[in-house]
């Protein structure tokens, strides 16, 4: 994976234990590509380019994990405001690297993002959860909500 240590830290980057948190810059992006893929397989390198930088006109930012340099994790998450839900942030991708997964990346990487949505003024996020991943967020104190998430494919 790239090495990324070279690029601008801003006021709210992070470290937790040895991992160090920050949001990505655009021109980034293509390099994250690796990780993302192993949360998001049906999504070629361009598509995700595309799609992410669409995302981005709505407030979608990425945020990359750092240890020593090198980048093990992505999350992606944008602010939104619903009647429901107020003003909130939505995590819509976090992916660790496989290799580096149980060793702190992505409780920094949602640390990361609840200082976000404070410092916004938001007071609460919400994300989709795949099943696997459940107990990884409800250690983190997050709890099932009471609304279920419907769909219909046009």
């Amino acid at each position: 994976m790239t090495d990324m240590r070279n690029s601008h830290r801003q006021s709210n980057d992070v470290e937790t234990d040895d991992v160090q948190i920050r949001r990505l810059e655009p021109r980034e992006w293509a390099a994250v590509f690796p990780i993302v893929a192993q949360l998001r397989p049906h999504l070629s390198a361009e598509e995700f380019l595309a799609q992410a930088r669409r995302q981005s006109h709505g407030g979608y930012e990425l945020v990359g994990a750092f240890r020593d340099g090198r980048l093990i994790g992505v999350l992606g998450m944008r602010p939104v405001h619903t009647l429901a839900r107020g003003p909130h942030l939505h995590i819509d991708d976090i992916v660790i690297d496989e290799a580096d997964r149980r060793a702190g990346g992505g409780r920094a990487l949602m640390a990361y993002a609840e200082a976000d949505a404070r410092a916004r003024g938001m007071k609460g996020v919400f994300l989709d959860a795949r099943p696997l991943a459940i107990g990884f967020y409800q250690a983190l104190g997050y709890e099932l909500h009471t609304s279920p998430s419907m769909k219909k494919i046009l």
